[in-house]
């Protein structure tokens, strides 16, 4: 069976990978708008109410606006945008947290982010289980490659070699923090500090934990134990066994939707420090997608992933 799928939004970052990885499947056809009309709201109307799937890849508001455009119709929804990923009545796309029955049953599915998807895939779990405290003011460091800021960024950074490292979200609310506390159910919201660096994909986001000074903390051997068994078996995500002196994010990283999770710890047991290494436009962005399209049509969960 072919499923037919509208992008809205292919021509941007995230949705030319999204098209490159489904192009070549026999399992979907890709329903495309020319230039003139993609950006015609009655033409995304009959897209939308022709196609099976429609994946948008928009700004928030935009996104919205889709939505509203495929009222009526059959068309089941992914929105990689931020727009819904607290919404009610959608449903979160992250299969090894929420459930892949969850995911491959809804009409309405929200990505990820991509900070987030490292962030709740060290902390969620490990909330879930009682092994850390909901109620902890937890902080999450992360650095991202500068593809994930979209064309405006991606020009910034090629045009300006001399940019080394670039700081930002310094006035906290940054849009990502209400899903990081909704799906870890955190009591506080996490203190984010993230950060881009010029290397075109990838991502390290990192939880220090004040283990010495959590009351209901488990030890380090017991975080890494969790994550272990919360993720065995899965084929995208898994606890690395190594404990490297040091991880890096090299600038010529290529395509890939695995999610490598880490668990260092000191000594004495009184700090640790959870890391997640993923590429952002892989389980980041629209690995992230074509993974929950693949649960959502019915089909294998890797299908065209790069694992």
């Amino acid at each position: 069976m072919t499923h037919t799928v509208f992008i809205d939004g292919a021509v941007g970052t995230t949705g030319l990978e999204i098209a490159h990885r489904l192009a070549p499947r026999g399992e979907f056809e890709l329903l495309t708008l020319d230039d003139a009309q993609r950006k015609s709201a009655e033409a995304r109307r009959e897209a939308y109410h022709a196609a099976d799937f429609a994946v948008l890849c928009l700004p928030d508001e935009a996104a919205i606006e889709a939505v509203a455009l495929a009222e009526g119709s059959r068309s089941r929804i992914i929105d990689a945008s931020s727009a819904h990923r607290v919404a009610p009545g959608w449903t979160y796309g992250f299969p090894e947290l929420v459930g892949r029955d969850h995911v491959a049953e809804a009409s309405r599915v929200s990505n990820p982010g991509c900070y987030p998807t490292g962030f709740l895939a060290l902390l969620a779990p490990l909330i879930r289980h009682g092994l850390l405290a909901s109620d902890w003011p937890y902080t999450c460091h992360a650095v991202s490659g500068y593809s994930g800021g979209g064309k405006a960024l991606i020009e910034r950074f090629e045009a300006d070699r001399d940019i080394a490292f670039r700081d930002y979200g310094l006035a906290m609310g940054h849009k990502h923090v209400p899903e990081m506390q909704k799906y870890a159910g955190l009591a506080h919201a996490p203190l984010f500090a993230p950060a881009v660096v010029p290397a075109h994909r990838g991502m390290v986001v990192e939880v220090p934990l004040h283990l010495g000074q959590m009351e209901r903390a488990a030890p380090t051997d017991g975080l890494r134990d969790c994550l272990r068994h919360f993720y065995a078996g899965s084929p995208v995500v898994r606890l690395n066994e190594e404990t490297p002196d040091e991880l890096l994010l090299r600038g010529s990283a290529r395509p890939s939707d695995r999610l490598e999770l880490y668990v260092f710890g000191s000594k004495d047991g009184t700090q640790a420090r959870l890391v997640a290494m993923l590429d952002n436009l892989g389980k980041g962005a629209s690995g992230a997608a074509v993974q929950s399209l693949n649960l959502m049509a019915g089909l294998e969960e890797t299908a065209g992933l790069v694992l």
